[in-house]
This record gives C-alpha cells, structure tokens and sequence, in this order.
C-alpha cells in the first residue's frame, strides 16, 4: 500500500488526511505546532464550502462545533449607510462561520479512528528526502527520516515544502496589511450578524461575530496615517470616531476588551508549478489567497475534493511513481482556472475598497448620491460575489 506524508494540519491537510484513510491509504500527518491554539483569519464557509464538507460526508461536523450564520452584508461609507445585502443572497445556505481550531480536532479525531493514520505534531520538516531524482520522503527536525511514495505540503503561504522543493511562488504586489482584533461582542450583533464594512475618510475596518461565542472580530486596513506603536494605541477611540453612534457607544463602553491587535501581512499569489516529482502543494502552498471574501477555506477544501478524484485510484491500485507524478499535473490542470479567477475577482473587490480609501471625491459623490447610485453599486456587488460564493468551477467527488 502506498504510503503518503502531508506536511501541515491545516484545513487542507487534515481534511485530505482524512478523506485518504478513508480509502484505506496510508498517510502522516506531520504538524510544526503543537496545538491550533493560534490566530486562524479564515473562518467564513461560502456555499462552495459548505457544499465541500457535504460531500465530503462531514457536515454532521459543524453541529458539535462553534458555527455561526451570517445574516447580511452591509457597508457605510462617511457615516451613511450605502447598502445591505441580506443572506443567503439566492444560496441555499448562507455564509457560516466555523471555529478552525475545533474544527480541525474534529478532522483529526475521525482520522484516527482509521488504521494507517499517523499524527505528528509539534515536529517541523527540516528537509525533504530524495532518491533518483524523486522525492521520497522528509526529514524532521528531530532527526527523524520518514520515506514516501508522495509528499504533500498543505503547509501555507509560508511553505517550508514549497522552498526546499525549488517551486516558485509569483506573488502579486502587496497592497494591503492587516491588523487583527477581537473585542466583547454587541448585543446587535448577535441578534443581527451582519459584515459590517464602514469606510471613513481613509480609514477603513470590517467588523462581525465570529463563530466563538461573545467575541466580535474586527479587520482594520492599515493606512499611512497610522500610528507604529499599534500596541499602545487608544483603538477603542479610533473606532468609535469611525463608526455610526450604536457602535461608537459600544467601543467606547467596552474599551478595555479589545485585545492586542496582531498584525497580517497580505501574502497573495500562485505557483506556476504546483509539483515535482513526488511532491505535491496544495491550498496556500500552492496559491495564497487574498483574505478578500473569505475565499481561502473554501478553495482549499475544492482542492482536497480534486485531490481525492485523482489520488485515490492510483494510491489504491500501487500505482508506479511515474503514473503517480502524472496525475499530480492533472490535479493542477483542473484547479488552476477557478484559482485564476477567484483571486482575478479578489483583486477587483480590493482595487475597490482601495480606490474608497484614497479618493475623497469617490467618497463624497457616493454619499451625496447615494439614494440613486446604492442600488447600481449594489447589483454590481452583488454580480461579483456570486463566483466567490457559489465557486467557478465544477467541483464533485467521484470516489
């Protein structure tokens, strides 16, 4: 029986993980951290997503772990309200939020319960292995020699796999970085879990209830009129200063809630080629996704669908390398258009709020023509965020 590595226990590699040993394939699963308890940023499960999971027979999943819906999407621009939209915005299902860090013990936990799953965690690869010109396995940084039929590095924008591999990553320019909030949630959001964006002067922040209880996240664009000593900054003001009066009186009375910020850097591009001879990159490995409508779980889990159509049958039947390596190629072949377009898509929503944000002419003329343009500007959103929603491509498990 083969016998594959998945460098990573994100989304990706645990989701793949578990679909593999399902078939009887035996996998690794090796992960640098010894917990998920760090800052996970995508938590927003599109209908694409959600459809994912279904197939995937995983959706009973969600019910034993923090979710929350989406009620609507909302933006003000200077203080006047622009447009809503409310969910599931012609889905069948409206925009969920999942905590990660349950829901990928969750995966983890059912992988286990399979024979041939191996979970590594708390060790980093160092290396990988080669033999003939082939990899055939990696090292760890405890020593440790761990030989392969196939590699997958699941392991993110910031892939060791990816590096020691020589694959090349073409990143687009940077435009955007993050810092990253949570603070005591509102009672309006809670009743009324809206992603709210506000745009003021050339301030601009995106706020909602995560999927953990009592907890608002908030999403602050970093302006060249920020502060550099974020830690020390009075937010609570700067938000209220920014915001319609309801939140305002929420930041100012809830002050001493709102956590450290951590700060994102924005890593979006694609990897002209996705694999070498045995090793294949997936999710963030292989195309970092703009934060940009949430778009990274879901493109992941399209990914571990594609991966389990083509693998499964080669790995099943011990396949030699050669036929092995072939389909990898097909893996990429398939992804890549619905890659291409959904961060096409992101750029354009970015290029959007960009222009927001720097263009105070753009900003008053929306706000004194509102009541005629907030429909026009809405159909047009609304026209965009279908492909990101509902996915581009076709997208079915086969196996």
């Amino acid at each position: 029986m083969a016998q594959i590595i998945i460098v990573g226990a994100g989304r990706t590699g645990t989701a793949l993980a578990l679909l593999l040993v399902k078939h009887g394939i035996n996998v690794t699963l090796i992960e640098a951290a010894k917990d998920f308890n760090r800052v996970f940023r995508g938590e927003g499960l599109m209908p694409s997503g959600l459809d994912a999971l279904t197939q995937m027979g995983l959706s009973a999943l969600l019910e034993d772990i923090p979710t929350r819906k989406l009620d609507g999407w909302e933006f003000i621009i200077n203080g006047k309200p622009l447009f809503r939209v409310d969910e599931p915005m012609g889905a069948s299902r409206p925009c969920t939020l999942v905590s990660q860090p349950p829901l990928l013990k969750a995966l983890i936990s059912e992988a286990q319960t399979h024979d041939g799953f191996v979970f590594i965690p708390g060790v980093a690869v160092k290396d990988l292995l080669r033999s003939d010109n082939r990899v055939a396995g990696v090292v760890l940084s405890d020593g440790r020699q761990l030989t392969a039929d196939l590699v997958i590095g699941a392991d993110g924008r910031n892939s060791i796999v990816r590096e020691r591999t020589g694959l090349k990553l073409i990143k687009q320019p940077k435009n955007i970085d993050i810092l990253w909030f949570k603070l005591a949630a509102s009672p309006q959001f809670v009743d009324d879990n809206v992603f709210l964006t506000i745009v003021n002067s050339e301030r601009v922040f995106s706020i909602f209830h995560g999927a953990e209880s009592g907890k608002l996240h908030l999403a602050y664009v970093i302006s060249a009129i920020e502060p550099t000593d974020y830690k020390q900054t009075n937010w609570a003001e700067i938000f209220a200063s920014l915001s319609p009066a309801w939140l305002a009186e929420h930041f100012r009375h809830h002050a001493d809630t709102i956590e450290s910020p951590i700060k994102l850097s924005v890593v979006v591009g694609r990897c002209p080629q996705w694999h070498a001879p045995g090793i294949l990159l997936l999710g963030d490995a292989a195309h970092p996704m703009s934060p940009v409508r949430a778009q990274g779980i879901n493109i992941a889990l399209r990914d571990v669908i594609v991966a389990t159509n083509y693998l499964v049958p080669i790995l099943s039947a011990d396949a030699e390398h050669q036929q092995i390596d072939l389909a990898l190629s097909q893996i990429q072949t398939e992804r890549e258009p619905e890659i291409i377009r959904a961060q096409q898509l992101q750029l354009q929503e970015a290029a959007q709020g960009e222009l927001l944000r720097k263009n105070s002419l753009v900003r008053s003329l929306l706000v004194q023509f509102a009541p005629l343009l907030s429909k026009i500007i809405k159909n047009s959103w609304l026209r965009r965020q279908h492909e990101m929603r509902q996915g581009i491509t076709q997208v079915n498990l086969k196996v």
